[in-house]
């Protein structure tokens, strides 16, 4: 089966530049893979060079940009034929499996809810993406999408990161934790009580609360919270992550001594720089959604937003919509028959 891939090649901050040799480096490295590149196509076409003959690639043409400032409600209502929109709207009329685009967040989720839908069962979208660990990665969700949630939502997003990872990385009962500021059960505010004892009577393979240093120390496969914390939590992390690779170059820069040193353990930092480098865990998946919608980083570098577009491509690929849509099934099945239990 052949796995298609729309483009937004007109968002983030550094646009075609970056989008378009992304998109030839992902072609080579996937053969069954096809591309459509979304956006103005006297911009495109000259960026493509040899492979401008590759059929497993072509070009959509969209006269309009929106801008990473710019109001999602003016984008969504002003901005139809928006590389952004374009985009999206080739998942919604099935040519393509999913779409990529590293513009303004807010748009993204405003104009991907407002075109693809809900799927039934499911009342927000949540933005979803892996963060290293000690022993490989974590999934954590919602990491901006909804400041504000209720138990229910939280239940939602756990079900929804659950069957992400269990397509995506064949766990057949990954497991689920809430992100809390204690292990114990009584530990939290209301919201994150009540959610709590949802989870553990879902059938999930729910591991309980989760503490801050538990993210890295890869305490759960999926991670569960409102957005408000999410977002507060990665966006530390990434600030702590830059931080302590400006403070090693600068220690290894000091003197002679501190050079030869870094000389000495050059391949080990070049492991290490490559396990936590942020680029290869780039692109969040909008879960929710009647369609697969990946956000790129606004400022992703080459190598960074090919790894959105394989994020887009393994998430078609290994079905995740239809695995989510058959859990929600399942759950409001399993509902309606204690609603009609004597």
């Amino acid at each position: 089966m052949t796995t298609r891939i729309a483009i937004d090649c007109m968002g983030g901050d550094h646009g075609p530049s970056v989008t378009v040799p992304a998109a030839i480096r992902f072609l080579a490295e996937h053969p069954a893979a096809h591309l459509v590149l979304v956006g103005q196509e006297e911009v495109l076409r000259p960026l493509l060079g040899t492979s401008a003959d590759d059929s497993r690639l072509r070009i959509v043409h969209a006269s309009e940009v929106v801008g990473m400032d710019e109001s999602p409600a003016l984008a969504l209502r002003n901005k139809k034929d928006s590389s952004m929109r374009v985009a999206i709207n080739l998942v919604k009329s099935g040519e393509a499996d999913a779409c990529v685009s590293a513009g303004n967040t807010g748009a993204l989720m405003a104009i991907s809810r407002f075109v693809l839908k809900m799927l039934p069962g499911i009342d927000r979208p949540a933005i979803c993406a892996p963060l290293p660990t000690v022993n490989g990665h974590t999934h954590m969700l919602d990491l901006g999408a909804n400041v504000d949630c209720g138990p229910e939502h939280l239940l939602q997003f756990g079900i929804m990161g659950a069957m992400l990872v269990a397509a995506m990385e064949h766990k057949e009962r990954p497991t689920v934790g809430i992100l809390n500021i204690g292990e114990e059960e009584i530990k939290g505010n209301e919201v994150v009580k009540a959610a709590a004892d949802l989870l553990r009577g879902s059938g999930l393979n729910f591991v309980g609360n989760v503490e801050g240093d538990g993210i890295y120390k890869g305490d759960a496969d999926v991670i569960v919270c409102d957005g408000f914390v999410g977002n507060v939590a990665l966006k530390t992390s990434e600030g702590l992550a830059q931080m302590l690779a400006s403070s090693l170059r600068s220690e290894f820069k000091r003197n002679w001594l501190t050079k030869i040193a870094a000389l000495i353990a050059i391949s080990v930092l070049n492991n290490f720089k490559k396990r936590f480098d942020h680029r290869r865990y780039n692109g969040a998946i909008l879960l929710g959604l009647k369609g697969i919608s990946v956000k790129s980083h606004g400022s992703a570098d080459e190598l960074s937003f090919g790894h959105a577009i394989s994020r887009a491509f393994d998430a078609a690929e290994n079905r995740v919509l239809e695995r989510i849509s058959e859990r929600l099934a399942q759950s409001s099945a399993a509902s309606s028959a204690v609603v009609e239990t004597p």
